[in-house]
């Protein structure tokens, strides 16, 4: 349990119990009042007439039958100004709490037990950042964002505490001295290093092989760590011409011995990722573009489904904004999704283009052990030389308690992390009988004094929302991947459609060129020999036109030819998604409709389950009940439908089985969590019966074979399946495992129902799972539930903008008990959609409400 989850969890209950206490009133404080009462106030007006002070001309906005705003206004300061406040009126709870991670100000609302956050956030410096990447902005963009900005405090303005949400009803509970600040234009540009962690790429796989290294050889983490297979698809196989091949310019290095030194670096990135919902490797995303040669309407089809973790209310905002009338200087017209808290479309389209995203996850973090001098510990070793670390003072304000000041240490290659980290040095707390020295823990030989620092590209200062505007407005391929240039972190597989037919693929990013080293494992620091030589040049990096095959697909896997001269990564997905939607499109039984986009999109097809079932039906298992058991999967298609037996017997099996064949040789934080890296491993392993892999170390007495661990895994798959959903298999359901609950990322994880019941929703049936098109993820080491899931679908038709279709998760208002806080939840379950409008006569006829906003 994280600090911040158990903090809230013991003031709530205390606050629970006296409310409780109090004549008996809690549960009609938390199930009657709040929610008939409190939970009202915060629903914003979205009928009628608001006079704004701040626009400049009036402005409509259309709230169609999902309560998604279409805004219409004739200057693009009025446009901008009237997204913020939209913004303000659904999610401000939301905005205002990610705000706080942004500038590591979560003290100031949640107190003591979000300390140890902060101090790691005010390392990393991304306040700092937002702060130089303001001043690089042009006039043009610091004026967009200053509209939005003044849209959002316009909202502020007329409201406060629970009138804005429910949340500040409880937070009151908690921190009744909380203040809520006017919006600032640098809480946006925050937002770019918050997505940039989440989508950060293989730091986790660098850290995971150092712990490795304690126990494994390299052999072995190869085998469990394996390179992408030659025989799944890469995203562009063939680079466009006129790009150079320059020599390679990366050599692969030996592995070190670190294991032991990452160990806690690893628990205080998870507690991180626990905080902002991220963290398994498993996270992707699926997009795909369709050219007019293989669709019935002779015009591109373009689809998306980015995947991050569950939460509530959804992470995006869905929007139009539509110039009225289109002029030179208001010539914006879009539709797509946004984050509340940044101005434009982030994904989605315009009148003559469309575009998506899925993450790159490129190797753009190092760690560098550095020596620190034994005699001055404020000084650092540069190639045989001590130099002087730069350091920031920096003061965390902490909501009932005194402030708490830090010094953040600054090396060559990026901020010290190790300082905010944990105790990775050898003095113990006496009193704590398990702590030991960590050298006794590491059995290494390291640097007499040495501290962690790392060296990442997005703490460099950077114009992504320069890119993202700059898609807004591109009408065309070239002024696309002008815009593609500034989007330097996160990297994404950017794909694209126009109406004219012709469909694209960039990758654009910051990707570094290493002297040495493959970038999977941590370096050593203080010498030269694994710096960075600079970045692949924008010109070299994986493009595409108009390919001759008809259709481009991306899903986290291998983006560039297997005769690349770069280094992108060493640690793609292993392309089992995208071999299926490749297959897909290219087995489609005629020409590709958008009823055969959506059946994609929630394809269930387990890639896993073909490598593993005809292994497990030739095995004897010497029992009469399991193998009329096991005659469940006999002509199981592989679809992990909701309501498929055959689905929750193989699933309950696969954790079982990656159990059974690999708790015993790795740490428990890295035990299999059965997604695409588990199944390029299985892949390999079970055509090896006597693998070393198989024979359990707690027997030490006798060796076990595949065969072995395949019948042991079964048996307790049966008595598992059969405890949790009855003896008659006609009974199981996938759907009765596989559930997903949304959860608020921050009052929603208390554990306490009465607060928890709030605003959490859920838990509902699901089908899809893990490397699956319909990546509804679950972790094979602690249960079924959904994790990580398709955040939204898009479908864009290039043929009738009007046609395309959508849904996300939740609802489109963060207003708990809102007509639309929970109301596209079964929607996205089912696979279903509604219409993505474009036209303004269909918005104005499919309107559930209409606001003027005037000045």
């Amino acid at each position: 349990m994280s600090k911040f989850k158990r903090a809230l969890l013991i003031l709530l209950s205390v606050i629970v119990i006296v409310v409780l206490l109090s004549a008996g009133g809690g549960f009609y404080y938390f199930r009657v009042y709040l929610p008939r009462v409190v939970a009202p106030r915060s629903f914003p007006q979205v009928e009628g007439q608001i006079q704004v002070p701040g626009l400049e001309q009036p402005v409509e906005v259309y709230r169609d039958r999902m309560g998604i705003p279409h805004i219409y206004a004739s200057t693009l300061h009025d446009l901008f100004f009237t997204q913020g406040y939209v913004h303000a009126q659904d999610r401000f709870w939301q905005m205002d709490f990610w705000r706080h991670i942004g500038s590591a100000r979560l003290s100031e609302m949640f107190g003591e037990s979000q300390v140890e956050t902060d101090a790691f956030l005010r390392t990393l410096g991304w306040r700092q950042l937002a702060e130089q990447e303001y001043g690089m902005l042009s006039e043009e963009s610091r004026a967009l964002l200053q509209a939005y900005t003044d849209g959002v405090n316009a909202y502020l303005a007329s409201h406060s505490e629970d009138a804005l949400s429910l949340e500040y009803a409880v937070l009151k509970l908690l921190n009744k001295d909380y203040v809520i600040e006017p919006w600032q234009p640098i809480h946006t540009l925050t937002w770019a290093k918050v997505m940039a962690w989440d989508l950060r790429g293989n730091m986790g796989s660098e850290i995971q092989r150092a712990v490795f290294a304690k126990t494994l050889s390299a052999e072995q983490i190869d085998e469990i760590l394996p390179p992408y297979p030659k025989d799944h698809p890469v995203i562009v196989p063939k680079i466009g011409e006129g790009v150079s091949r320059p020599d390679a310019l990366f050599h692969a290095m030996p592995v070190p011995p670190l294991g032991g030194l990452f160990e806690q670096v690893a628990e205080r990135f998870g507690a991180l990722d626990a905080l902002l919902g991220s963290g398994s490797r498993s996270l992707g995303s699926n997009s795909w573009v369709v050219a007019g040669s293989r669709t019935v309407t002779g015009k591109p089809i373009l689809a998306n489904d980015p995947h991050l973790a569950a939460q509530m209310p959804s992470i995006w905002y869905q929007i139009g904004l539509h110039c009225r009338p289109k002029t030179e200087t208001c010539p914006l017209e879009l539709a797509g999704f946004s984050f509340a808290g940044v101005p434009g479309i982030i994904i989605g389209h315009n009148e003559r283009i469309a575009w998506g995203f899925t993450n790159v996850g490129p190797d753009v973090m190092d760690l560098y052990i550095e020596k620190v001098n034994p005699e001055n510990s404020n000084q650092y070793e540069v190639n045989g030389q001590w130099v002087d670390f730069e350091t920031r003072k920096e003061v965390i304000q902490v909501a009932g308690g005194e402030p708490v000041e830090i010094t953040v240490r600054l090396t060559r290659h990026g901020p010290v992390i190790s300082d905010t980290y944990g105790p990775l040095k050898d003095k113990v707390d006496p009193k704590d009988k398990d702590a030991k020295p960590f050298r006794e823990r590491a059995g290494i030989e390291l640097p007499s004094h040495y501290v962690i620092a790392l060296r990442w590209t997005a703490l460099e200062p950077l114009q992504v929302f320069e890119a993202v505007w700059g898609f807004n407005r591109a009408q065309n391929w070239e002024e696309f991947r002008q815009a593609a240039r500034l989007f330097a972190v996160p990297a994404q597989n950017l794909v694209y459609a126009d109406v004219d037919g012709n469909i694209g693929y960039q990758m654009p990013g910051l990707v570094p060129i290493r002297k040495n080293g493959d970038g999977r494992y941590p370096v050593p620091g203080w010498t030269d020999e694994y710096e960075w030589q600079g970045y692949i040049p924008f010109e070299e990096l994986p493009y595409s036109l108009n390919p001759a095959s008809g259709y481009i697909a991306t899903a986290n896997n291998q983006v560039n030819p297997w005769d690349y001269p770069y280094l992108i990564t060493a640690d793609w997905d292993y392309g089992y998604r995208a071999k299926r939607i490749v297959d897909l499109i290219e087995q489609a039984p005629g020409k590709i409709d958008l009823a055969y986009i959506q059946k994609m999109q929630g394809d269930g097809y387990d890639a896993g389950a073909e490598i593993v079932i005809p292994i497990l039906m030739q095995i004897s298992l010497s029992d009469a009940h399991l193998e009329q058991v096991r005659d469940v999967l006999k002509g199981w298609d592989y679809q992990t439908n909701m309501d498929s037996a055959a689905a929750a017997l193989y699933e309950v099996f696969w954790s079982h089985l990656l159990r059974e064949t690999f708790t015993d040789d790795l740490p428990k934080p890295y035990w299999p969590e059965g997604g695409d890296q588990w199944f390029e491993v299985m892949r390999h392993l079970v055509q090896n019966p006597q693998s070393s892999w198989w024979d359990d170390k707690n027997t030490p007495d006798r060796i076990e074979n595949r065969d072995e661990i395949f019948v042991r895994a079964f048996q307790k798959s049966v008595t598992e399946i059969e405890k949790r959903l009855g003896k008659d298999p006609a009974g199981w359901r996938w759907g009765d495992l596989h559930t997903v609950t949304f959860q608020n990322g921050s009052l929603g994880k208390t554990g306490i129902s009465l607060i928890d019941g709030l605003f959490n929703r859920g838990p509902f049936p699901a089908a899809g799972g893990s490397a699956i098109i319909n990546n509804t993820g679950w972790d094979a080491a602690s249960g079924y539930e959904v994790v990580w899931l398709p955040s939204m679908r898009m479908i864009v038709d290039l043929s009738d903008l009007n046609n395309s279709l959508t849904v996300h998760t939740t609802g489109q208002s963060g207003h708990a008990y809102h007509p639309h806080y929970a109301d596209m939840i079964d929607l996205w379950r089912q696979i279903q959609y509604y219409p993505m409008w474009w036209n303004e006569a269909d918005i104005q006829q499919n309107a559930e409400a209409i606001l003027r906003l005037t000045p």
